[in-house]
């Protein structure tokens, strides 16, 4: 029987079943993408595996701007399409399937021209929310003075701007969506699988029919067989499309954006930003008790499992934020309390050779590589439901039976359906009067009506009730809740993707990783001399990440970085 959790003894069940079954739809790849074309293939009934060689999001999908949008810079661009697209959902992650997760964030947009500037980011942003629908899920842009704009973010420089418009997009913990994708998936018959690499693929016949695969936490080896492969890898699409042996690989070209947290009480404002720089945009986003800031968008050519920043990415982002504030609120590197680095996956056009990644266009490309292999690449993440969709549109042909169109428009993930009443009752549990009122609330923000899962947790052990050392925003329930149904292996799926500790806490975690480790150990059966080796690893990881901070350029950081691999990384 089906059920929405990631568990270990799930995940046990789906090894021991996963060679003896011939799957319709195995997908590769457990970001946004994958994610969705999971929920996608198996909304529509039809049986569905899902691989993914570390933990889930653990790449570009948890390293974005957290935003859901259009993408308002690609007006300039001309890509009307792709704007309408991600704005139509934008509004249905807000309204419909995911309102426990997705939020309205309004943005502040500073002129520094009179009269011209103004006409022409007016009419962007009035075009913006007119392809946003006649019932936007968010209100409409207004424009401002310049003092109104300075009452809502006074620590913008006097002269940093003559007026400003104001307009709303959304935010989203991308990392939980996507887990949330996956357990919805789950409760829909999907097996779910991290930790498992694709090492070759079965063929007959000329046609793929499944792959080889390694387990990296039992050692075991699989043979899964499936009659359409779905490749999701993202920024590893081309690699994969080689390993199935397609004659003309999916060009997919790596651009690096770094991010910055710098604590909420630094910049005084109302509002998100969105600056212009030479190259793209710049975001200050608010993120719980801090700002975000970013992102760059430089090509990278190293290690695509673990990306770095290095110090002349942070000295880029503070440089241009601090062009934007007051000189007595300039931002320095000890503000800096996170920093995260990710690569957005681009599709490189036949007709251009160009390496500036700012100008190759977001839509993606869903085809057909040889039989039985599907790949989907580049996009946004806002639009991942229309890749997924497309995707599986694809991979039903290759099936041969008649398949049901999808349904995930209409279809709320977990937590959404019964969203109103966990919200009018959640503080009536008994387990609200243990964490408090501020707590329950964080946690029905992060959860919608699952709430209830951890608050009968806390129920049963009153001790998960305490907060990380180090971190009051999280408790020590949602290590526990991660560890048991949402597919955590290591302490670092936990404090960097099921909590966001390794990049809101000075310290990246390192006083929550013992009190963590112990935690998940009691789910998963460690021996304590696992839990001192997850730690360590944890805290090498954090060494690393340090080190490469320190390094002038992309070469010398990815050394720095690449010294410390992800456990499942590790032959």
């Amino acid at each position: 029987m089906p059920t929405s959790d990631l568990s270990p003894d799930a995940r046990r069940r789906a090894l021991a079943g996963i060679d003896v079954t011939t799957y319709d739809v195995l997908v590769i790849g457990g970001g946004v993408t994958g994610a969705g074309a999971a929920l996608d293939a198996a909304s529509r009934g039809l049986s569905v595996a899902l691989l993914e060689k570390r933990d889930f999001a653990a790449g570009t999908s948890s390293r974005s701007s957290k935003l859901l949008h259009g993408g308002l810079r690609y007006l300039e661009q001309a890509d009307f399409a792709l704007v309408r697209e991600a704005l139509q959902e934008r509004s249905l992650i807000l309204t419909r399937l995911a309102p426990h997760l997705a939020r309205p964030v309004p943005f502040l947009y500073p002129l520094k021209h009179r009269t011209w500037e103004r006409a022409y980011v007016g009419a962007g942003v009035a075009l913006y929310d007119a392809l946003g629908g006649r019932r936007p899920a968010v209100p409409r842009h207004r424009h401002l003075s310049k003092t109104a704009a300075l009452r809502l973010a006074p620590s913008l420089a006097e002269d940093s701007l003559t007026g400003a418009v104001r307009y709303f997009d959304a935010q989203v913990d991308d990392a939980r969506f996507v887990v949330t994708l996956l357990r919805t998936a789950a409760s829909l018959g999907a097996v779910c699988l991290s930790g498992v690499t694709v090492t070759s693929f079965l063929e007959e016949d000329g046609r793929v029919c499944g792959v080889h695969a390694h387990d990296a936490e039992t050692g075991s080896e699989h043979t899964v067989r499936a009659r359409v492969v779905i490749n999701a890898t993202g920024v590893w699409t081309t690699g994969m499309e080689r390993l199935a042996g397609v004659a003309e690989p999916i060009l997919v070209k790596a651009s690096k954006g770094v991010h910055l947290l710098v604590p909420r009480e630094r910049i005084e404002s109302e509002v998100a930003w969105i600056l212009r720089t030479d190259k793209s945009v710049l975001f200050v986003i608010p993120w719980s008790s801090h700002w975000v800031i970013g992102t760059t968008d430089t090509s990278w050519s190293h290690d695509r499992d673990h990306p770095a920043a290095s110090a002349a990415d942070v000295r880029y982002l503070l440089d241009h934020v601090n062009r934007q504030l007051r000189p007595s609120e300039a931002l320095t590197e000890a503000d800096v309390v996170g920093v995260y680095a990710g690569l957005r996956p681009l599709v490189s056009r036949p007709e251009s050779d160009s390496t500036d990644t700012t100008r190759i266009s977001r839509e993606h490309v869903v085809r057909l590589g040889k039989p039985g292999f599907v790949s989907v690449a580049g996009g946004k993440y806002t639009t991942y439901r229309v890749m997924a969709e497309d995707a599986v549109d694809l991979a039903a042909e290759q099936l041969g039976v008649p398949v049901d169109a999808s349904r995930t428009r209409d279809l709320p993930l977990l937590g959404a359906r019964g969203l109103p009443t966990a919200r009018a009752r959640v503080h009536e549990h008994p387990a609200a009067s243990i964490i408090g009122p501020g707590a329950t609330q964080r946690l029905l923000r992060r959860y919608g009506s699952v709430v209830f899962e951890l608050l009968d947790a806390v129920t049963r052990t009153p001790s998960l009730a305490q907060p990380f050392p180090g971190s009051e925003d999280y408790l020590l329930v949602e290590a526990h809740h991660a560890t048991a149904a949402e597919g955590a292996l290591h302490l670092e799926d936990v404090l960097t993707r099921r909590t966001r500790v390794s990049i809101e806490t000075r310290d990246r975690g390192a006083a929550a990783a013992p009190v963590a480790a112990r935690v998940m150990g009691n789910v998963l059966g460690w021996k304590d001399s696992t839990v001192t080796t997850e730690v360590k690893r944890y805290l090498a990881r954090l060494e690393a990440e340090s080190n490469a901070l320190a390094m002038p350029d992309d070469e010398s950081a990815d050394v720095s970085r690449s010294a410390v691999k992800d456990p499942r990384l590790v032959a």
